[in-house]
């Protein structure tokens, strides 16, 4: 961990427990838990507090849009609110993110802060995780569900674009930072090219497609129960939240299941919760592969390329899930579209 990573967790410690325990509270909790550290999110959690410092180069209006979305009435039992969030005068380039100093004594201005490298803070509830033991228990049918009622709801106010195809170039990216000219990486870059331009990122969808409320990142961990330990559960995370097209959030487990990786009933479960739900990603009936086939191809190159660049740092060879996935970019960078999305055999 470097300096400014170990002070970064330590002023979020500092601001998480502060505010978990104000002046002349006894404190009986342990010391904060880091939750997560990566240069795109470092989350640390003190009692009931969770501090969450995003990346450095996040867009602070898009940021502060996509936290106020979070806390908008509209959203109340789908995603978890932020403590405190910024208020929305109209539209979301009218708002503005309030910083604060480095120094964790110092006030805190609704929510939002700044830690060492510029990195923009956010405050939220804790909730329970879904359990990564037990994958029996993994709540399919209430993600399904939630991602439905997301889908089915009006943005609020404007919105930026939801963030999946910029995050699946930036895999990509970071993929070919760490093996330059590696042809470990080639099969990821044939399956990558091989996907029309708006996937990667570099053109808007369809008209028809670029208008639902989307969360741009979906799988289990993002997901928990609040109130904790036993609350409903709640979509959380929304960093790449925005408006674009919702096949993108059926697109992973969608990806996971043409690789083998997901188990056929538990996709199942996951698109008939879906569609139970009124869904609009994919039709009521019949072949949802159609529309869900171009999004999977994307997810199924980002989690590869995200696969290999970590092999890379670690020094180690992709494990049988991540080679799978690789070659699953070999297969869908040479097959029809209609025969690239079927489960691997």
């Amino acid at each position: 961990m470097t300096t400014t990573q170990t002070s970064v967790v330590h002023d979020l410690g500092a601001l998480a427990h502060r505010l978990a325990h104000p002046a002349g509270t006894p404190c009986v909790c342990e010391p904060p838990q880091v939750l997560a550290d990566r240069p795109d999110g470092t989350v640390v959690r003190s009692g009931a507090i969770v501090a969450k410092a995003h990346a450095a180069d996040a867009d602070r209006e898009a940021l502060a849009a996509r936290i106020a979305l979070a806390a908008a009435p509209g959203l109340t039992g789908i995603l978890l609110p932020p403590l405190t969030a910024p208020e929305v005068p109209g539209t979301a380039g009218e708002i503005r993110h309030p910083e604060l100093s480095g120094d964790p004594r110092d006030p805190v201005p609704a929510g939002h802060a700044a830690v060492p490298g510029a990195r923009p803070v956010t405050l939220w509830p804790l909730g329970t995780p879904v359990d990564p033991a037990d994958p029996g228990a993994a709540p399919w049918a209430e993600a399904a569900g939630l991602l439905a009622r997301l889908h089915r709801t009006e943005p609020p106010f404007p919105l930026p674009p939801m963030r999946g195809p910029a995050k699946a170039a930036r895999a990509v990216a970071r993929m070919c930072a760490a093996l330059p000219g590696a042809p470990a990486a080639l099969p990821v870059l044939a399956g990558w090219h091989a996907l029309p331009a708006w996937a990667r990122g570099e053109s808007p969808p369809s008209m028809r497609r670029d208008r639902f409320l989307c969360h741009g990142d979906l799988h289990l961990g993002q997901l928990v129960r609040h109130p904790a330990p036993d609350g409903p559960w709640l979509l959380i995370d929304v960093d790449d939240a925005g408006t674009g097209d919702p096949a993108w959030d059926l697109a992973r487990p969608a990806a996971w299941y043409a690789a083998g990786l997901l188990a056929p009933e538990d996709w199942s479960v996951f698109l008939r919760a879906y569609r139970s739900a009124g869904g609009p990603a994919v039709p009521a009936a019949g072949d949802p592969w159609p529309v869900l086939d171009v999004p999977a191809r994307a997810l199924t190159v980002q989690t590869a390329a995200v696969a290999l660049a970590k092999c890379a740092a670690e020094r180690r060879d992709p494990d049988a899930h991540e080679q799978l996935m690789i070659e699953s970019c070999a297969r869908i960078a040479t097959l029809p579209p209609e025969l690239a999305s079927g489960p691997a055999s």
